[in-house]
């Protein structure tokens, strides 16, 4: 049993208030491992916390800002984007990239698969 620590008799414990635990980070996307049909449930679970762990890795809390830059580049032209527009879709792209690998390394990869990603 490893030891407990110290106890200091003149500081009060240390508690997470009712704020600070509302400050936690929550879910704000869900990823969902589509079309690949050659696998357990467990696997699928284990390719999608990848796939997410890898893409807050990336992006962090830009997950999903990035991704609306890109939808929205995705749909504009050039000239109806800011250049701060641009670099977080090409971060997208290269994250998602990333994301998608990790997700897929014990998987094997299949043109028809992919991850989708939706606000949560």
């Amino acid at each position: 049993m490893p030891p407990s620590p110290p106890f200091n008799f003149h500081e009060p414990p240390s508690a997470v208030s009712l704020e600070e635990a509302e400050d936690e980070p929550h879910d704000p996307f869900l990823a969902k491992l589509i079309g690949y049909p050659h696998s357990s449930a467990d696997a699928v679970r284990v390719a999608e916390q990848r796939f997410r762990r890898e893409l807050e890795k990336q992006l962090g809390a830009d997950v999903l800002p990035a991704m609306r830059a890109f939808q929205n580049a995705s749909e504009s032209s050039d000239t109806d984007l800011t250049k701060s527009e641009i670099a977080l879709a090409a971060r997208w792209v290269k994250a998602y990239d990333a994301a998608r690998t990790a997700g897929f390394r014990d998987l094997g990869d299949t043109d028809e698969a992919y991850f989708e990603v939706k606000a949560a």
